[in-house]
């Protein structure tokens, strides 16, 4: 009589047991079903996929582009076809453009663009440069236009005229990158770094310019307060003078005389000075 003699049951039935009744599991058998599930997965997976909203995909057969394909499900051959996935959606792309203005100074320039694939044109783009056109179309134009642009004004006019700037930069980024079906929705310096000595010179100009500003409100205030004085006197002036004219229009000395007699407090000198006069009175 053979002991432990194995008996199986069925291809699923991973329990085995010998003639003694003692059950075990047949975990090789588990192991190669196991592997068979899985490569039949990833073979069903790699026939099937799904584009997103907002991205285009290229198909390719033997390597060849064939169509394209919207948003949802897609199934291709196995080896034979593959599915490129293009993203249609705005998109940000920044990158640090390093550039000598046109007085010669090193100006290094932060731009950031928006930009956008023309879906209709996706294959075409996907043809002529393939899936990494940010690093061989979009980066290279930026570095281009932004040198070509900044070497047209100085690098005081880069800070004063920054919309100006700007403008140029978007219109002739996209007029070199529409050719590949690039579309520019928008351009932004987010930063201009210069030399260190260009920026002690700013610097330098700015506090020159704020102590001028300075010296120039406090010449205003001088100026203001002598015109203020000069408005005092000349109409403390013409109150002298206009009193002057209220007396000798109603009697000269008589008048003066009167308002004396109404200011008197009606006590006389105590010692008097011969053939002198009284203030007030007019007595010899």
């Amino acid at each position: 009589m053979e002991q432990n003699k194995k008996i199986k049951k069925g291809i699923f039935d991973y329990k085995i047991k010998d003639e003694s009744g003692y059950e075990t599991f047949d975990f090789w058998k588990m192991f190669i079903h196991g592997a068979i599930v899985l490569v039949a997965l990833i073979f069903i997976g790699s026939t099937m996929g799904t584009i997103r909203t907002g991205e285009v995909g290229i198909r390719t057969t033997l390597n060849k582009v064939t169509s394209t394909q919207g948003p949802g499900l897609y199934f291709k051959l196995p080896f034979i076809q593959g599915m490129n996935v293009i993203n249609v959606q705005t998109q940000k792309e920044q990158i640090n453009a390093n550039a000598a203005s046109n007085d010669l100074q090193t100006v290094s320039t932060a731009v950031a663009i928006n930009y956008s694939i023309d879906s209709d044109s996706a294959i075409l783009l996907f043809s002529t440069v393939g899936t990494e056109y940010k690093s061989k179309i979009i980066d290279p134009a930026i570095q281009e236009v932004v040198k070509a642009v900044t070497a047209q004004y100085t690098a005081e006019q880069l800070i004063t005229k920054r919309a100006e700037v700007t403008d140029k930069i978007k219109l002739d980024l996209s007029e070199r990158l529409v050719v590949n079906h690039i579309n520019v929705e928008q351009v932004s310096i987010t930063n201009f770094d210069f030399s260190a000595s260009f920026n002690e010179a700013i610097e330098k100009k700015v506090t020159a310019e704020q102590n001028a500003l300075a010296a120039k409100n406090k010449l205003e205030q001088v100026k203001y307060e002598k015109d203020q004085v000069i408005a005092k006197a000349q109409g403390e002036a013409e109150s002298i003078r206009i009193q002057a004219q209220a007396i000798n229009s109603q009697g000269g000395a008589d008048y003066v005389q009167l308002q004396a007699i109404a200011k008197w407090d009606g006590k006389l000198p105590v010692q008097m000075i011969p053939n002198a006069t009284l203030p007030i009175l007019n007595i010899k």
